[in-house]
């Protein structure tokens, strides 16, 4: 669904301005980019393929799903379970209030602000809101396209066979499909992980 409206040009915008503040620099295809800037493109781009028809609040949380990440680094918190899942908390409030914000000044009302903050929050996957779900794919879809090689060195292999299962089963069977289409591109070794960990998920 293409939109065409001011509003949504102006939120898109400060969106992504706000994101190319990041100070944490990503190359790609032999351009330098701003990390979250990046992040947000791909986003977007993921979304337009895997949901043509996707929402406005549904393009707009895209957009805005890392939204300033940088703020709010991981190391502000203790590297165990507790600490991730407080980051993790945390930074969603966060991604939704400052979507929020930047909305208003684009001129979108309250109700809309809150449909985009709640997408953020994961609210919408509790309400079983099928916006909600798409985004988690789409979130799900990019990471296994740009973020899982890179991230993976970083893991044994059975640490790493338990985090594509916690991804695989936060999917939907659409999801799947896409990753499938997916997975075929990665080096062998990480091929034979996604193999084990959906074969046991």
């Amino acid at each position: 669904m293409t939109i065409t409206s001011d509003r949504f040009k102006e939120a898109m915008a400060r969106f992504d301005a706000a994101n190319a503040a990041d100070p944490n620099k990503e190359a790609f295809e032999g351009k330098e980019y701003s990390k979250e800037l990046l992040y947000a493109e791909r986003m977007t781009t993921w979304l337009h393929q895997f949901e043509p028809d996707a929402s406005e609040a549904l393009q707009l949380a895209a957009r805005a799903q890392h939204i300033c990440r940088w703020k709010i680094p991981r190391s502000d918190y203790p590297m165990n379970r507790k600490g991730y899942n407080d980051w993790r908390t945390t930074l969603a409030k966060f991604h939704g209030d400052t979507a929020a914000a930047l909305m208003k000044e684009a001129g979108y009302d309250d109700t809309m602000c809150e449909k985009v903050k709640a997408l953020l929050l994961k609210d919408r996957i509790k309400l079983e809101d099928p916006d909600g779900q798409t985004l988690e794919d789409v979130i799900c879809l990019v990471f296994l396209a740009h973020y899982f090689i890179p991230f993976a060195p970083h893991y044994s292999e059975p640490k790493l066979t338990g985090i594509v299962q916690k991804t695989w089963n936060k999917m939907s069977e659409r999801g799947h499909k896409a990753a499938l289409e997916l997975a075929p591109a990665l080096p062998t070794d990480l091929l034979a992980v996604v193999q084990k960990a959906i074969a046991t998920a």
